[in-house]
């Protein structure tokens, strides 16, 4: 691998800081982190402290933020970012979702990157969005429209962009989750993706490569033990832990009646009570996960059950599947499944991010190409 050396990177829609992680792990230094949400605002302060940074927190709309302002501050001049990378909200490019595209406002947010390309001029770009982005309608209702329009974008800017969707599993970490990333270079683009080094137990050999197993939710939740029941954990003088239980008594009820790596919707011999008017198709909301097998694509507006005990999966228990390292810490509220909190509580923190190993394992590709 190539030294890092004083690589430097700016972060946009920080979200938890799960990019940020593991751009940090790759020996990059992140000048700040541009994010509108002010619990993961406070998550971003608390892990720059753990960690020693000195990463700048931009708490704020990034349509507010002058991209020239920010090359005056840093003491930059365009063409010095080594690396802008981040990933704009995905709702409205979903596949789960309404699908409104450049209709909804989170979805013009994506034309941000061009903004600060322009402006900074990086030597790369990274940017994760959800694969149905490559077929969003764009003003003319043409399917891939939007996604079509952002490349010709960044290549007015001199840019040649390359995109991949990757699955989280096959790079170790136990969750079916498929992104879109998009690496960026100015000029001419010679990057090359990192191959998988996971694969399902029935693929892991063959005569051409030989993989490592899925890893499953049962290796990454064995060793938590049980959660604290109170509203949370202290575990830091300054740190809350978010290994905290706080299941309403009544979805207790309802999930003891799902087995494990089942549904809710498809218990058909319980009572329409008991299963909330849903119907057959709802496999992902009160979804029970399955101790030797791989997680689903963790979401923000369902919190999935554990697969042992009559309760929703904690904070923790999400970043773990989704790879964070346990001295990382959630600031903001814990929301139970039938609550409501302002802005991102934390099982939405988590879900929004990037798994940190994937984001670590994409970086150091990056810095080896910048080096080279």
């Amino acid at each position: 691998m190539a030294k890092t050396g004083g690589l430097r990177a700016l972060s946009i829609f920080s979200g938890a800081g799960g990019f940020d992680v593991g751009v940090r792990q790759a020996g990059f230094s992140i000048l700040a982190e541009l994010e509108i949400d002010p619990h993961c605002c406070a998550t971003l302060r608390a892990a720059n402290e753990d960690a020693g940074a000195n990463t700048k927190v931009l708490e704020g709309d990034i349509c507010t933020v002058s991209p020239e302002g920010l090359l005056n501050d840093f003491g930059l001049a365009p063409g010095e970012l080594d690396l802008l990378f981040g990933g704009s909200p995905c709702q409205s490019f979903s596949l789960a979702g309404k699908q409104q595209g450049l209709n909804d406002a989170r979805g013009v947010l994506l034309f941000e990157f061009i903004r600060f390309a322009e402006a900074f001029k990086p030597k790369v770009i990274l940017l994760e969005q959800v694969k149905g982005l490559l077929s969003a309608k764009g003003v003319h209702g043409k399917r891939g429209e939007v996604f079509e329009d952002f490349l010709k974008r960044l290549e007015a800017a001199g840019y040649v962009p390359k995109w991949q969707v990757i699955m989280a599993a096959d790079f170790g970490i136990p969750q079916l989750r498929e992104r879109l990333f998009v690496v960026t270079t100015r000029g001419h683009n010679g990057f090359v993706f990192p191959q998988r080094t996971h694969a399902p137990a029935g693929e892991c050999d063959n005569m051409f490569m030989s993989y490592l197993p899925y890893r499953t939710v049962g290796e990454v939740l064995g060793d938590l033990g049980e959660p604290d029941k109170k509203k949370r954990g202290q575990l830091l003088p300054n740190r809350l832990d978010g290994h905290v239980d706080v299941t309403p008594a009544r979805d207790k009820e309802r999930i003891a009646q799902v087995p494990e790596g089942s549904y809710l919707a498809c218990q058909m011999h319980l009572t329409e009570g008991i299963r909330k008017g849903l119907s057959p198709k709802d496999t992902t909301k009160y979804l029970r996960l399955h101790r030797k097998r791989q997680s689903n694509t963790l979401r923000c507006g369902e919190i999935f059950y554990h697969p042992t005990d009559d309760r929703y999966l904690t904070p923790r228990e999400y970043m773990r599947i989704h790879g964070y390292p346990d001295d990382y810490y959630l600031m903001g509220p814990i929301r139970s499944r039938t609550g409501t909190v302002r802005n991102l509580d934390q099982h939405r923190q988590v879900a929004n991010s990037v798994p940190p190993p994937l984001a670590k394992i994409l970086a150091e590709k990056i810095a080896d190409y910048i080096n080279e």
